[in-house]
């Protein structure tokens, strides 16, 4: 969420000053690629670049579709073959081995559901949400409608452009199949007698990561996260170590005991804690209020095992007893084994652990992974019947 956001910043910035901008948005892929489906990036009519949709190779190129789309306020797919190491035609070698499709789309700055208006909209709350970005990848002068829907999960609202109720009546019970699958996917949509490929996105709000604990420790931790692009709040007891000053990169410090943790911040099934005060009597406190919380999948606690065996017989001796499924989402000691020393080491150690906790991925070196880097179910399309009964088929556009 983090580039969307950068993303969004940059677009206001321009829009003040009278710059004209496009969006430029990986819509598929078949075979490898630096960048997924759904990566984007800002062009402004003087050149500058927000975000990114390649490594760095295809951005010279794409820089010029952009310019060329803004000049003719018309939406482009352009395709981009990198399968051939020897094939020159864009100046560079890519080897990436894989072909990408690319939307470009000029943004009407008094269009209200232009894409960058509907991605606003999706970040204005933390709520998870749907967009869909139609294109056809069967003729390079057929109509690329782009970005044209946003439903909204908590507010219950849709947001889209001028296509039609017909094909309204299509999206919104695919919007609701990504909701419950919590993952993007490819659908085929009728518009105007024209067959369209659908990107269906799923779109999570950013990581929120509690830090609990405002010593020297927790700033490289904050720092790191901000650069993320994740919500981080700052938790402790001592109003003389958690403040603003300390912690300038943090969206929220908070000066509260264990008890009222959970009354003064809000949480949702993408929000992480990390317990790291180096106060035993804080950190156990604040681990009784959290045990509980059911849409809490991340609790990192800092020290070695005994420490947390130990926490857990204190709160037995309370009454209390963790379950082992309560355990599964208790990380202590926190991290991944990385070797980590210092505190920037250990920020790092932590943070990608939760990473991988979110993704539900190992953490182990890719190397060693048998299958490739991304998953490939982002590049199949479901073609199906109008009444969603049943499928017809599933295409699967690329070979791993």
């Amino acid at each position: 969420m983090k580039e969307i956001t950068d993303i969004i910043k940059s677009y206001e910035l321009a829009v003040a000053v009278g710059k004209k901008t496009a969006l430029a948005t990986v819509v598929h892929v078949e075979g490898s690629s630096y960048r997924r489906p759904g990566a984007r990036m800002l062009v402004t009519d003087d050149g500058q670049l927000t975000g990114a949709i390649s490594g760095g190779c295809l951005e010279g190129d794409a820089l010029r579709k952009a310019l060329l789309a803004i000049s003719q306020q018309k939406n482009k797919l352009v395709t981009y073959d990198t399968t051939d190491d020897n094939d020159t035609t864009l100046g560079v070698q890519l080897g990436c081995n894989g072909i990408v499709h690319i939307l470009f789309e000029p943004i009407h700055r008094d269009d209200a559901a232009n894409p960058i208006a509907l991605l606003k909209k999706a970040l204005e709350k933390r709520q998870n949400a749907v967009v869909i970005t139609l294109f056809s990848l069967n003729s390079r002068i057929a109509s690329q409608p782009g970005t044209c829907f946003l439903n909204l999960e908590t507010d219950k609202i849709t947001i889209h452009n001028a296509l039609g109720h017909n094909v309204l009546e299509q999206m919104l019970p695919e919007a609701e199949l990504v909701k419950e699958r919590q993952e993007s996917f490819f659908r085929e949509f009728a518009f105007n007698g024209q067959k369209l490929t659908g990107f269906v996105e799923y779109l999570r709000p950013a990581p929120a990561l509690i830090i609990a604990g405002a010593g020297n420790d927790t700033i490289p931790l904050s720092e790191m996260a901000h650069i993320l692009g994740w919500d981080v709040t700052v938790v402790d007891g001592r109003n003389g170590h958690a403040t603003k000053q300390r912690f300038p990169k943090a969206n929220n410090v908070v000066v509260a005991k264990p008890s009222e943790v959970l009354s003064k911040i809000e949480t949702d099934a993408q929000t992480f804690f990390v317990l790291m005060t180096h106060n035993y009597n804080y950190d156990l406190a604040l681990l009784k209020e959290l045990i509980n919380l059911e849409a809490c999948i991340y609790i990192g606690a800092l020290g070695p095992k005994k420490k947390l065996e130990r926490m857990y017989g204190d709160l037995r001796n309370e009454g209390i007893e963790v379950t082992d499924e309560q355990k599964t989402k208790i990380f202590g000691p926190v991290g991944l084994d990385v070797g980590a020393e210092t505190s920037e080491e250990i920020a790092l150690s932590v943070l990608a652990e939760i990473k991988a906790v979110l993704n539900g991925r190992t953490g182990i070196s890719l190397r060693k992974k048998p299958e490739p880097i991304h998953s490939r179910s982002d590049q199949k399309v479901d073609y199906h019947k109008s009444t969603r009964e049943d499928f017809l088929c599933e295409i699967q556009t690329s070979q791993s």
